[in-house]
């Protein structure tokens, strides 16, 4: 039950005994002991938000940190001329918002939700109290940072040294690698959208329908429903290694 105010923010009451946390499906906080969790609870505020409704917007001054309780979320921004350029998508457990909490400055990016979605937020101090109090979730924070550097290069070297097929190509393995499967073959499902994977790699939604039905023709890639099967990893690979040198 949560005690909603009229600005459509809660607060939980403390989970009762042998009543599970909200937050315990938070990758972050694992390992966290059952009074830590309860005390985050009693701290944090809840909101729901609705499909496509904003969370976070660029720019904004708020230093909260955003902890996904249920739902999906998307990390975007906008070129001057309204483009979306995506990010990175968000699922349940997931975080967003440290960078604001650990360096005070304004949001770097907008956060929508993409399905009605449970949201729970912690003051920046409330949560930097945690870090330091805490070794283990800070060592996963610091991954966490440097995966997003290490994702940000990654991003920067395809946008300066790819054309837009190779983009897209390169986006394909990326997207199935984080799916899973074996050296050889993926699945990525749901597929998403043609403007969807142009807003991550910088083209039009042309150019995707073009390179996924090229690939289809040479039986690289294949669609089946709301999954679009890729047979051959290792060419799709070589193709964007041959591009790059």
């Amino acid at each position: 039950m949560l005690n909603t105010r009229a600005d459509g923010e809660a607060r939980r009451p403390a989970p009762a005994g042998g009543e599970r946390s909200l937050l315990s499906n938070i990758k972050l906080f694992e390992g966290l002991s059952a009074g830590q969790l309860t005390a985050l609870e009693v701290a944090s505020r809840y909101r729901r938000f609705s499909a496509h409704e904003t969370i976070i917007e660029r720019d904004s001054v708020s230093t909260d940190v955003f902890f996904l309780v249920r739902g999906s979320a998307r990390v975007v921004n906008y070129s001057l001329s309204g483009k979306e350029i995506t990010f990175d998508d968000l699922h349940e457990g997931q975080f967003f918002g440290e960078l604001s909490a650990l360096d005070g400055r304004p949001r770097s990016a907008t956060v929508i939700a993409t399905e009605d979605s449970l949201i729970v937020s912690l003051k920046a101090r409330v949560f930097l109290d945690l870090v330091l109090e805490t070794p283990p979730l800070a060592q996963r924070l610091l991954l966490r940072l440097a995966g997003m550097v290490r994702a940000a290069d990654d991003r920067i070297m395809d946008l300066s040294t790819l054309a837009a097929i190779n983009r897209v190509q390169a986006e394909l393995l990326r997207q199935a690698r984080a799916e899973g499967g074996d050296r050889n073959a993926a699945v990525i499902e749901p597929i998403p959208t043609h403007s969807d994977f142009a807003s991550r790699v910088s083209t039009t939604r042309e150019t995707v329908a073009r390179v996924l039905n090229d690939l289809a023709r040479q039986g690289i890639v294949e669609r089946k429903r709301d999954a679009l099967m890729i047979h051959d990893m290792q060419k799709l690979k070589q193709m964007v290694e041959d591009v790059r040198g």
